[in-house]
């Protein structure tokens, strides 16, 4: 679905990735199951790719062809934002790494993830229609 406001599309994808967690359930110190937190961690990653699109698609970012891969972003970023750049290397490791692809359950390390998430998210608001 494409909306006129990257931002909240963005954020969006965070909302469903919070939903999937809950379905995880909790005990103690990690989430009980991985099949959510995997795709928790896959959803608001996509939602951190998504806001910085739209960073890119303003700064006039070359667009490349085919898949983008990190150090597509990374090489972009540091040239842009590098408060940004760190949120995204911080957001890349939590939640793509580390929850989607290995599985880690441990609610904090997840949570940091999320964090950083929405901190790129935010930060990108000015640039999206009506600040929202």
């Amino acid at each position: 679905m494409i909306t006129e406001n990257p931002n909240k599309d963005a954020m969006r994808y965070i909302d469903n990735a919070r939903a999937a967690l809950k379905l995880a359930g909790k005990k103690d110190r990690n989430y009980l199951d991985e099949k959510y937190v995997h795709t928790a961690c896959g959803t608001a990653y996509i939602g951190v790719l998504k806001a910085l699109n739209m960073l890119f698609n303003i700064k006039n970012v070359p667009k490349k062809k085919g898949r983008k891969s990190i150090e597509y972003y990374q090489e972009h970023l540091s040239k842009i934002d590098k408060k940004l750049l760190t949120y995204l290397n911080n957001a890349y490791h939590s939640l793509h790494i580390n929850g989607y692809y290995d599985g880690v359950t441990e609610i904090k390390m997840i949570e940091a993830g999320f964090e950083n998430a929405i901190l790129i998210i935010n930060a990108l608001k000015p640039y999206s229609k009506n600040g929202i």
